[in-house]
C-alpha cells in the first residue's frame, strides 16, 4: 500500500532556460517526499504553469529559472491565479533567478512582489523548499487534493 499523497505539485522551468538537471532532481525529491508531481519540463510561458494548475487543480506550483530569465517571465505571476479563482494556491520560485549580482534580500523582496510566497535564489536545499511546502500546506495556505 502506498503512503497517502500530500498534495499536487506543478514543476517546471520558465522562459528559455532548458536546464533539466535541477527540475528531474526535484520532481524525484518531490515525489518521495508523497506529493504527486506534474512535471511540464522546459521552456515554458507563465500561462503554461497557470493552466496546468487549474487542469490538475494543483496545490502549489514550483517555478524554476537558472539562467536568470525569472525576473523577465515572473513579473506578476500571480494575477492569472486570482482571476481563475486560485489566489491561495502556493507560489515557489527557485534557481538562479536574476542576470548579475544582487543581494538575496533584493531579489527575494522583487518576487515577492510579483506574488510569490517562497523565494529561493542560489539556495541548493532543495530540502528547504520541501519542508517550507509541507508546513505551509499543514498551515491551510492550500488544501491537499489528490
Amino acid at each position: 500500500m502506498s503512503a497517502p499523497c500530500k498534495g499536487r505539485v506543478v514543476i517546471g522551468v520558465i522562459g528559455d532556460d532548458i536546464h533539466v538537471v535541477g527540475n528531474r532532481i526535484m520532481q524525484l525529491a518531490l515525489e518521495e517526499s508523497g506529493f504527486r508531481v506534474f512535471n511540464i519540463r522546459t521552456r515554458n510561458r507563465p500561462h503554461h504553469f497557470t493552466e496546468a494548475a487549474l487542469e490538475v487543480n494543483a496545490d502549489a506550483v514550483f517555478v524554476s529559472s537558472l539562467n536568470g530569465e525569472g525576473e523577465y517571465w515572473c513579473a506578476n505571476f500571480r494575477q492569472p491565479y486570482a482571476e481563475l479563482g486560485m489566489a491561495g494556491i502556493l507560489l515557489y520560485v527557485g534557481g538562479n533567478l536574476v542576470v548579475g549580482k544582487r543581494s538575496q534580500a533584493d531579489v527575494c523582496d522583487l518576487f515577492r512582489r510579483y506574488g510569490f510566497d517562497r523565494v529561493y535564489h542560489q539556495i541548493p536545499d532543495i530540502g528547504r523548499a520541501i519542508s517550507d511546502l509541507e508546513q505551509d500546506l499543514l498551515n491551510g495556505s492550500s488544501l491537499s487534493r489528490c
